[in-house]
């Protein structure tokens, strides 16, 4: 399955000219490419498809759609393992 899953933007930064950040789906941080908006910041929630960030929502929107994911199972296998993050989406000691 392939789903836009809603994350919180944690950090932002520039990598190669790009504009990236690290993204917190439920515990699972991802880096993510913010290219197309311009407008986020830290704290913002997007949702993002395939490693990009295609539109801002609101944090309600996000932490039910991430809720029901759960719920369905399907958090994890559209996600797969976390970038070097721990569950509580801070970095590995």
């Amino acid at each position: 399955m392939c789903l836009a899953v809603p994350g919180q933007v944690q950090e932002i930064y520039e990598a190669q000219g790009t504009r990236m950040g690290k993204v917190n789906f439920g515990g699972v941080v991802k880096e993510v490419c913010l290219a197309y908006l311009p407008e986020l910041a830290v704290g913002d929630y997007t949702i993002v498809h395939v490693g990009f960030a295609l539109n801002k929502i609101d944090e309600a929107t996000a932490l039910e759609t991430l809720r029901m994911f759960e719920q369905m199972g399907v958090l994890e296998e559209e996600l797969g393992p976390s970038d070097g993050d721990t569950k509580s989406g801070g970095p590995t000691p």
